[in-house]
């Protein structure tokens, strides 16, 4: 598919290059409907913003979802709520769609969550002047579901989806993914293989930047025995260093010879020992027992690590391993890795649409478009999609302080932000 996909789209390149400082008579009507939709769409991102959708809040992802389905239906696409199990703890997976045969197959990826749970103090939309505005998710990412819903309204007023076919897939649960994954992202990775180009609406870092490669992200545990004794003894052959030692040797050890790698990084996030250890892996808290005159029996440390190919995820989980196998006396050591998020490569396939957006933005008298450092971004949803499919993401709308109680949104670009969009996403469905 993505092999298929190159060939027609390197050949239209050269078609876009000299079309990249005009637009076309269809394209200023484009523009110009989006700027009548421009109040309309900052106050549809108000109501959303206003209603509690953190991940755990079941209820309010449904309701945010149900909000969306009602506008996507209104313009024509065939709406889908797919479930997730009970034991899962999740609401589950907003999908709209039309099925045409015309152009390029899209799918549109965002996400309904927010990190703001019920019980956040943070939550509601505020204008803080004429420009900017601060709420609960209003950039990450309900900003982005925005971009791509008036995005589509515009174009679908104008009857430009006629037998375009362009899936939108906005998840529940990205911000904390339900597990397992082959459940929680089966659906996404499914229609995933049947497109042509994915595009993501994740925060944007501005008009010239896009995302062609985010790295992925991966847990790891590392457990300590060590044996328990009067702390006169420690270092001595029958006692040993005890648990607290060893890990210490572990961790320093991960520093001095895993690091340095670009892209590769890895964090311990929670550290735990003493003579008992208490950890609750879902709430991420634990209690300690331990006195200084008792040779440490446990320690546990939890942490996350970031790459940017499997192949370098692969490598680094193995001297993580060796390191681990090397104990000090008397101690134990065990790690065991949990997947996460993949990474996005950056294929060629990436590259060549963050040439079309290029040209787009140069039309719109914008400046050009080039790669975002992927070691600056976090993980998303595109990335499990990202062996499938070619795509882009960050191309959501702009703002500061996500995930804190001070996230602010880009009101005054985001209606050039859904311009560009509705552009880009034109000019894909009527490509051969």
């Amino acid at each position: 598919m993505k092999n298929s996909f190159l060939v027609s789209l390197a050949l239209q390149l050269f078609f876009f290059s000299a079309q990249a400082q005009k637009l076309n008579r269809t394209e200023k009507k484009i523009i110009k409907k989006v700027e009548l939709l421009n109040t309309e769409s900052i106050n549809f991102l108000e109501k959303v913003v206003n209603i509690n959708s953190g991940t755990l809040n079941n209820k309010g992802v449904r309701e945010v979802g149900n909000i969306f389905n009602k506008e996507f239906k209104s313009i024509g696409f065939k709406t889908e709520w797919i479930e997730m199990p009970e034991e899962m703890n999740r609401a589950g997976h907003f999908f709209a769609n039309i099925s045409g045969k015309k152009g390029k197959k899209i799918l549109l990826i965002g996400h309904l969550d927010t990190v703001f749970e019920e019980n956040s103090p943070f939550q509601q939309f505020k204008r803080l002047n004429d420009s900017i505005a601060r709420g609960p998710g209003a950039n990450d990412m309900k900003g982005g579901d925005v971009i791509v819903l008036y995005a589509l309204k515009a174009l679908a007023n104008l009857n430009l989806l006629d037998n375009a076919n362009i899936t939108v897939a906005f998840t529940g649960d990205e911000e904390s993914t339900g597990k397992p994954l082959s459940i929680s992202r089966k659906k996404l990775i499914e229609v995933a293989k049947e497109a042509d180009i994915a595009l993501g609406f994740e925060t944007s870092t501005g008009f010239d930047n896009a995302t062609i490669a985010r790295r992925g992200a991966s847990g790891w545990k590392v457990e300590v025995t060590g044996k328990r004794a009067h702390s006169s003894g420690v270092f001595s052959e029958n006692t040993g260093a005890g648990s607290i030692f060893e890990m210490s040797r572990i961790l320093n050890s991960f520093y001095e010879e895993v690091r340095g790698e670009e892209y590769l990084t890895f964090n311990p996030g929670t550290l735990l020992g003493g003579t008992f250890v208490d950890y609750d892996s879902k709430k991420s808290s634990g209690t300690v027992f331990g006195k200084t005159n008792v040779v440490a029996q446990k320690t546990i440390v939890n942490g996350g690590l970031r790459f940017i190919s499997e192949e370098q995820k692969e490598n680094a989980r193995n001297k993580m391993r060796e390191i681990v196998k090397q104990n000090l006396p008397q101690t134990k050591a065990t790690i065991i890795f949990t997947d996460s998020y993949p990474a996005m490569v950056p294929s060629e396939g990436n590259k060549l649409l963050l040439t079309i957006l290029n040209e787009v933005s140069l039309s719109l008298g914008h400046k050009g478009v080039t790669a975002y450092d992927p070691g600056k971004r976090g993980a998303a949803d595109i990335s499990f999609v990202a062996d499938y499919v070619d795509g882009l993401d960050g191309l959501g709308t702009m703002g500061t302080g996500a995930h804190t109680p001070k996230e602010t949104v880009n009101l005054k670009t985001m209606n050039a932000l859904i311009q560009r969009t509705a552009i880009f996403i034109y000019r894909l469905i009527n490509m051969n």
